[in-house]
């Protein structure tokens, strides 16, 4: 076991925030969060390219370069390893592994259970010691059907962790997390389960995707509206020492 296999705990279940540059990182790390995540949507927004396309292989793989030596557990969303080729998705994961990371995320956009497995299979073989968390959209992008099944081919594959976002009804989550016997992850959602639900009905890590990402920028929106408006912004905000402080001196501006 690795520690941040260990963080996955019965009964406290790992919460995974999502960062998408290097300072939302060292935020999360300043407020005690262990492991941090990043979010594929954040890393490609930031940068105008489109999420779920293959499109962010360079840009994830230089946050990487950028987290992986910094003193927290960093877990990398890579979409789909950003290639159909499993010795390049191997490939992939040896960077990450090399830059720092400790875990990634593989999905498999409801694509042929093979070749996800094949993926998940190259990966462990390549970077034994990275955490293989194989995410399935059945629920994401369909209504459920053939879950399980993915999911088992994605375990007799070598997953370490089991990753199913979309799926919020407590019995499905329960029976889902039994079945198996690495730690069942889901997408917190908030009109669904809370972290204390979840974790009684046996999910062991829950993962805030892109959501930090997306407050932060309804925030933004949210200020600017404010001050057009005469009144003062809402909510609360990191001085700019304290944000120039997550990145060493840096000029002013």
């Amino acid at each position: 076991m690795t520690a941040f296999a260990d963080l996955h705990r019965p009964g406290e279940p790992l919460l995974l925030p999502c960062a998408w540059d290097h300072a939302s990182a060292l935020a999360l790390a300043d407020r005690g969060f262990e492991a941090i995540g990043t979010t594929s949507l954040g890393v490609a927004a930031a940068v105008g390219l489109p999420d779920g396309a293959s499109a962010t292989r360079e840009q994830t793989l230089r946050l990487a370069l950028t987290l992986g030596s910094e003193p927290f557990l960093l877990s990398v969303d890579a979409e789909d390893g950003f290639s159909d080729d499993p010795e390049e998705v191997a490939e992939l994961a040896r960077q990450l592994a090399a830059a720092g990371a400790v875990g990634i995320n593989l999905e498999d956009g409801l694509g042929p259970v093979g070749r996800h497995a094949a993926k998940i299979a190259a990966v462990k073989s390549a970077a034994p010691g990275l955490f293989v968390n194989a995410r399935t959209d059945t629920y994401w992008l369909g209504d459920g059907e053939g879950t399980r099944g993915r999911l088992d081919a994605y375990r007799q594959a070598g997953a370490d962790g089991l990753f199913v976002p979309g799926l919020t009804d407590p019995g499905t989550i329960e029976a889902v997390a039994e079945r198996f016997d690495v730690p069942l992850n889901v997408l917190y959602t908030p009109g669904g389960p809370s972290l204390r639900h979840l974790a009684d009905l046996g999910v062991r890590r829950v993962s805030l995707g892109s959501l930090l990402y997306r407050r932060a920028l309804g925030a933004a929106l949210e200020t600017v509206a404010d001050i057009r408006s005469g009144r003062s912004p809402r909510g609360t905000a990191p001085t700019y020492d304290e944000v120039r402080a997550l990145s060493g001196d840096g000029g002013a501006g």
